[in-house]
């Protein structure tokens, strides 16, 4: 039998500690338990000389573990008294794993707990198979007091559940360590939130090259050093990071050096993670401008940790990539040099000590600056289009920079006048668009000056642009007003004056006025007759008519003319006067018969002149010695009716001795003076045989209120004492006096109209309005001689 011997005991004594040799040691008092939470018991083993045990088992008393009757992966706790330092220390302990084929028992780690807190991470561990002998670790624990800790041994069955775990001599000495470096007091660490915290473990002793040094957070986490740097061939500085840690990363963290022959574990220090301030009210406005804001910050009442050792405003626009921060050493504060009717967010930051102590921004106090007053008028206003009805304008755009305000409008506003008189204007502002720079203004009046302007506004105020003045496009005129068409008709001609249009729309270059028969009493007159034209300059208002047919009806149009055409013309219906009858005795024979009391004339039918012969009378006259002879064709006519019976109760020295139709007298007929016959009412005696009588014969027209009369002596009745012969001779006399009074009065006539007409024309007279005027209903030859010199006095005053 072989026999193994525990090695590595030191001479001197142990201050505590177990060595499983007998109970109640009094060298090394046995202060264990075993766990009541893990899946199984450490067993306690005394394997001496002649005692039958499995061959792999050392001899001695101690702690063992057989891994073949235990499931893979199942737990066994021993946990220690509880020790606290008081100076520097050395925890001992001996461990056996063992595996006859090689393969691993188990799992042995070491646990170090301080101050009843949880478990963590084990500091120490080793597995697999290490001989049939006993190895010797150390345990550097470094909690100070008042602080306690206790060690627990932990087995872990493995997968191959073969093979020993051995736990023994377990000792506490009273001086360092000579394979574990001790750890000097870890000070606690206080970062800001988001900020790297960094622990620095200065460590003594021997630091070999299998050593691992980590931090080691109390809930088990382990980090890696970030450096070791050597200070000196027995101390050594460990540097540990801890990236952007937060309020979960506040916790107890111990430094932990891990070898082979044994551990270093530091005391517990407190990361220590402060969370930067932050307000939790927004700031307060407490006035407003057009470009300054005054506000309070608000900061009594705050989220996370104090101290404050600085406040600053951020503000920034709400649609704005940029911020600024002011420092700020009062409650109040005042933001100077914004813009104008800008949003505004402004919050307060926070700062506490330390490195990323500025807190997020506080929640945003969102305010608006007043308009500013506008910096000026729009400009550039010109039109892009003009035509005679409409006006397209345009601007330039208006930018922030001008208006000063987000809310403003802008408003055309525009006049002219209206009416001929140009009395009245018309006036209208519009409002444009937002972002408009241009607009067309419809319904104008042609050729006007429209005079416009701009005027910008916003709540603080409004600047008015310079008027400028825009003259719209001629167009073609209106329609001249047929109440201004006045005019004078006579029998031949029309004298036809008018007005400008009462809407020009532009500058009248000419009239044009044309003119057609469309309607005549005269058999003899085409109708509709060609249709004529007249030009007239823009002066000229008025127009003469000559070579008409009396009794026609005309029908006038007129109208104006601009560069743009002509417009809207102007009808007006003018009928010229009817002329009197006229006769055709040229070749006037001799009475067809005569007796005493009765004298047989040849009747012949008259041609009516603008109208048709409505009756014909033949007219009895005595001839008497004082009495002024008549003229054939130049006599005075006989427009008043009188019978026989009425001529002689009046004393009258003629009457009517017979009226016959007109439809009675188609050709040439003898008619007997004297016949003792009644005549439409008109008794013809027998003539007196002593008396001398001049026969008439009278036509008469008649159209639309207006008649016109002619009569021609057509015959002398010599008184019986008179020879024959001598009243033959006479009767041709006055018949060639006859035709030569007719020529003579035509000529007379002519010379009076041509001079009625050229002072007309310089002059210009008194007018008849649209419509039909005539001149007394009952005109003879003679009496029409007289109305034109009564008209050329009229037309001439």
């Amino acid at each position: 039998m072989i026999f193994l011997w525990k090695i590595g005991r030191k001479p001197s004594f142990p201050i505590a500690g177990c060595s499983f040799d007998e109970d109640g040691d009094p060298v090394a008092p046995c202060e264990y338990s075993q766990a009541q939470y893990d899946d199984f018991q450490w067993e306690r083993v005394r394997n001496d000389a002649g005692t039958r045990s499995p061959p792999d088992l050392p001899h001695g008393s101690y702690l063992m573990v057989n891994s073949s009757q235990h499931a893979p992966g199942q737990r066994a706790h021993v946990v220690f008294q509880s020790l606290s330092e008081n100076d520097t220390h050395c925890l001992q302990f001996s461990y056996f794993l063992y595996s006859r084929d090689g393969h691993s028992p188990g799992a042995l780690g070491v646990y170090v707990r301080v101050n009843g807190g949880p478990l963590g991470s084990a500091v120490w561990n080793m597995s697999g198979s290490h001989g049939r002998q006993w190895h010797q670790a150390e345990l550097a624990v470094s909690t100070f007091w008042p602080n306690e800790y206790q060690v627990l041994f932990e087995a872990v069955i493995s997968t191959d559940r073969r093979g020993y775990m051995g736990l023994d001599d377990i000792l506490l000495f009273s001086y360092p360590c000579a394979k574990a470096p001790h750890f000097s007091r870890l000070g606690d660490v206080e970062v800001n939130a988001g900020q790297n915290a960094t622990f620095q473990c200065m460590a003594a002793g021997r630091a070999s090259e299998a050593e691992q040094f980590l931090l080691q957070r109390q809930g088990g986490l382990m980090v890696p050093a970030a450096s070791v740097k050597h200070i000196s061939h027995r101390r050594f500085l460990a540097t540990f990071q801890l990236p952007e840690v937060g309020r979960g990363e506040q916790d107890l963290y111990r430094c932990v050096s891990q070898a082979p022959r044994g551990a270093g574990v530091s005391n517990f220090a407190e990361l220590i993670v402060k969370e930067p301030p932050t307000p939790i009210a927004p700031p307060q406005l407490l006035r407003a401008g057009s470009t300054y804001l005054i506000i309070q910050l608000n900061t009594n009442s705050i989220i996370g940790d104090g101290p404050i050792v600085r406040k600053e405003i951020e503000y920034r626009m709400s649609r704005g990539p940029w911020a600024e921060v002011h420092a700020v050493s009062m409650q109040t504060y005042k933001l100077w040099h914004l813009d104008p009717d800008t949003e505004y967010e402004i919050s307060v930051l926070l700062t506490r000590p330390g490195e990323g102590g500025t807190g997020k921004p506080g929640p945003a106090l969102v305010s608006r600056t007043k308009c500013a007053e506008p910096m000026k008028a729009p400009k550039g206003l010109a039109f892009s289009e003009i035509q005679s009805r409409q006006l397209t304008l345009q601007w330039e755009p208006l930018g922030y920079n001008v208006t000063r305000c987000h809310t403003y409008t802008v408003s055309l506003c525009y006049r002219y006048t209206v009416g001929s008189s140009h009395n009245q204007t018309f006036r209208e502002c519009v409002k444009m668009e937002r972002g408009t720079n241009r607009y067309t203004i419809k319904n104008l009046l042609p050729y006007r000056n429209i005079h416009v302007r701009l005027i910008l506004a916003n709540p603080e105020g409004r600047k008015e642009g310079k008027e400028v003045i825009f003259q719209t496009d001629e167009d073609v005129p209106g329609g001249i007003s047929a109440e201004s068409l006045t005019f004078t008709p006579l029998e031949d001609m029309i004298f036809l004056k008018w007005e400008e249009p009462l809407e020009p729309n532009g500058l009248i270059t000419q009239y044009e006025i044309s003119y057609q028969s469309i309607e005549s009493s005269d058999p003899a007159v085409n109708v509709p007759g060609p249709r004529r034209t007249v030009s007239k300059l823009r002066n000229e208002t008025y127009h003469v008519f000559s070579n008409l047919h009396p009794g026609t009806t005309y029908l006038f149009s007129v109208r104006a003319r601009t560069g743009k055409g002509f417009g809207q013309t102007a009808l007006t219906e003018i009928t010229t006067n009817i002329s009197a009858p006229s006769f055709d005795y040229g070749d006037m024979p001799s009475p067809l018969g005569e007796s005493e009391s009765t004298i047989t004339v040849l009747l012949r039918p008259a041609q009516g002149r603008g109208a048709p012969i409505s009756v014909y009378q033949v007219i009895v006259e005595e001839d008497r010695a004082r009495r002024m002879k008549r003229e054939p064709g130049g006599q005075d006519c006989f427009p008043v009716p009188l019978t026989f019976d009425a001529a002689l109760a009046r004393g009258a020295v003629h009457y009517f001795g017979a009226e016959l139709p007109a439809s009675s007298l188609l050709e040439a007929t003898p008619f007997t003076v004297g016949d003792n016959q009644t005549y439409r009412g008109y008794w013809n005696p027998p003539l007196e045989p002593k008396k001398a009588y001049l026969i008439y014969f009278q036509a008469t027209s008649h159209l639309k209120g207006e008649t016109r009369l002619n009569c021609i002596r057509i015959a002398r009745k010599a008184a019986c004492k008179e020879s024959k012969r001598p009243l033959e001779v006479s009767q041709h006399s006055e018949e060639m006096g006859l035709i030569l009074g007719v020529c003579a009065g035509g000529l007379v006539v002519l010379i009076i109209l041509l001079g009625i007409f050229n002072k007309y024309l310089i002059r210009g007279g008194p007018t008849f309005k649209s419509g039909f005027r005539h001149f007394p209903a009952v005109i003879d030859s003679k009496m029409e001689g007289k109305g034109l010199k009564k008209i050329k006095k009229y037309l001439i005053d």
